[in-house]
Parts: structure tokens; sequence; C-alpha cells
């Protein structure tokens, strides 16, 4: 199943495909005894898939079968055992994608000719994705996290290994040459080539950096390359060669440091943007301004959430049961915002409360 969503990525589901290109949604659970339910909900929406198809004039009986047999394969490679908390599959002539969400989506079928990608987006965009560069005289590992996984990366050619015939500690130390790796300017080589690859990776896909080693790579980093002197340092050497959990706890409490001083300074800018009259708040006077492009940065609480009707010039709360209710409205703000270059901020529930669990910065 997927997980990383990049830009080239969503630019690729994006792209129109021969209808029916099928989005199935459906919430799943992390844990029991919730995620018992799970199987019976997802034969529960692929049926309804399979029945759209049927029924649809549009599509004929060879487009059908072709379409059938990309779901079976997607539901095929469905790994329960380890789910989140959505699940989205594609499937359209000749593909299928399987997508691992850690937030919640609304159960749906959708026919169209594009895949239905907000929900992802906003997933993404609630994630909060980070790079790790992990640095050593010998060895630069990669490492791609979310809030509550790391797994190693091979964008940019990483990891990069350094040739050992140029590295070789116990011979300098008898020939009587200064003993500290970092001195060494095939070490600075090699360092230079994996802040160059780490430009390289954020040229790509954009998100913030946090670098790892000991003091002396880190400073040699820094003052050999340019992609790294933005980054958060995290001195705790031997993560070059650790495992991706060793990793994840590592940066555990510097990622939790980062997001507190993120969260107050959007309360600030939230704050400022009162006085100057650049303040909005409320899900229907977002969904306006969103729509205008007027929105630079957009706040939303984590687990914020609401189901309501589009009436055009306004949404309006949905009764329980209505047929027209849009429950994943705000995963739609999201990305509309995210579309118009916003920057989308998500901050712990309760920071937001007296603006209804979501407010933003105008442009103007």
């Amino acid at each position: 199943m997927e997980h990383a969503l990049s830009p080239a990525t969503l630019a690729e589901l994006r792209r129109p495909r021969p209808y029916p290109a099928v989005s199935v949604l459906t919430p799943t659970h992390r844990r029991g005894p919730e995620n018992g339910q799970d199987p019976v909900r997802l034969r529960n929406v692929v049926a309804e898939a399979r029945k759209r198809l049927e029924s649809d004039p549009a599509v004929t009986r060879d487009r059908r079968a072709e379409v059938v047999a990309q779901l079976d394969l997607a539901v095929a490679e469905v790994d329960l055992t380890h789910s989140e908390d959505g699940l989205v599959i594609f499937a359209a002539p000749g593909e299928h994608q399987v997508w691992s969400l850690g937030r919640r989506v609304p159960e749906r079928v959708v026919l169209s000719d594009t895949f239905l990608t907000r929900n992802l987006v906003a997933a993404q965009a609630a994630e909060r994705p980070f790079w790790v560069l992990s640095v050593s005289a010998d060895r630069a590992t990669l490492w791609s996290g979310g809030p509550d996984r790391v797994v190693e990366d091979h964008a940019g050619g990483f990891p990069l290994v350094r040739n050992r015939e140029n590295f070789d500690a116990e011979r300098r130390m008898r020939v009587g040459e200064v003993p500290s790796t970092f001195s060494d300017e095939g070490t600075r080589q090699f360092l230079r080539e994996a802040d160059t690859a780490m430009a390289a990776v954020l040229r790509e896909e954009p998100r913030p950096v946090y670098v790892t080693g000991d003091q002396e790579a880190l400073a040699l980093l820094e003052e050999v390359g340019g992609a790294a002197r933005t980054a958060v340092q995290v001195r705790k050497g031997g993560l070059a060669h650790a495992t991706p959990e060793g990793v994840r706890q590592a940066i555990v409490p510097v990622l939790e440091a980062e997001t507190a001083k993120g969260t107050t300074s959007v309360v600030r800018e939230l704050t400022s943007a009162r006085g100057h009259r650049a303040f909005a708040a409320g899900l229907d006077e977002l969904w306006q301004t969103a729509h205008e492009g007027r929105v630079r940065l957009l706040a939303v609480e984590e687990n914020y959430r609401a189901t309501v009707r589009d009436l055009g010039a306004h949404l309006m709360p949905a009764e329980p049961g209505d047929p027209d209710a849009r429950d994943d409205i705000v995963d739609e703000l999201v990305e509309q915002c995210l579309e118009t270059g916003a920057d989308v901020r998500f901050v712990p529930d309760g920071t937001l409360e007296d603006a209804q669990g979501i407010a933003g910065v105008l442009r103007y």
C-alpha cells in the first residue's frame, strides 16, 4: 500500500483517465475492537462499486470487466492488519492503486474521468511529512518521516556510501596523520556530495529537513553545503547505520518541540490578522474566501470534521442521513487552499476553539 504522496505522484493521479476511473474510500481502524468491522465495510463498499459499474449505461461490458479486474487486484493488495485511519482504492483501465491514510475518510464510491484526490492531499498535509538526513564519515542515509513512522528513502541516490579505498583511518593513524576523520579532504568531498543530493531531493519534494550526526559531522556539512544550513540539527551520531525505529525515537522529541513552536507561530499570525482585518473563521466564511483564492494561511484543528450541504453561496450543517451531505468538506477546503498556494497548518484540538476549529489569514 502507498503512503507518501509526492508532487509528481499527485500530478499523475490527477491526470484524466478513460471513463470510468473508480475511487473507493472507506474508514479503517488501527486497533481492536473497531478494526473487526473493517473487512466487512471493505467488502460492502467494493460491492457498491461493482454495482455502480454494472448499472452505468456509459460503461461497456468489456470496459466494466477490465475495471472490475483492476479493482479485484487492488483489494488483494489491501493489508488490513496494518490499517491506519482511512483506505483509498483507485481502479481504472490498466491500473490500480491502494493508499493507506493517517486521516479518516468518508465511505464513498465515485465514478469519474479522474481519481478523487482531495482526501489524499488533506491527509498528506495533516501528516506534515519531513526528511531526515543522517550523516557520518562513510555513509549518508535519507529517511522519510511522518507522524508515527520513519522509513528509509532512496530518492536522490541515497544511501551514499564512501569508497573505502579513500577512507582508511587505521592507515592515517599508522603514518602519523591527524586522526580526526572530519579534517580529511575526502570526508569534506563526501559530505558535499550528500548535501548536493539532498538539495536535489528538496527540489523535487520540498519538506522540512532534520539532519542527524555527531557535532563534527554537522559542523562540516554546514560548512561545505547549502541545503543543510536551513535544516534543524539533531546532534546524535550513528543514525546513518540505524534502524527506522531508532531514527524515529531519536527525532520524536525534536518533532514535538518544533510542533509546539509552529503552533505558537500560527496563533500569533492569526491574532495579528484579527487586528489587520485579514482574519476569517468558520467553515462557511473560509469556503467562500478559499474559492476566491484569498486565503494565505489556513489553520485547522487536527480532528476537525464537518458534514454539510453545499447551497452554492453558503454551506449549512446537514441533518443525519441527508443524501446530499458532504462529509469530506474540510479535506476539499484544504486541497483548494493548497491549490491556490496557501500554507495549510494542522494544530492540536482546542487551539482554535474561539474560531470553531478552523481559521485563516487572508491575502486581502
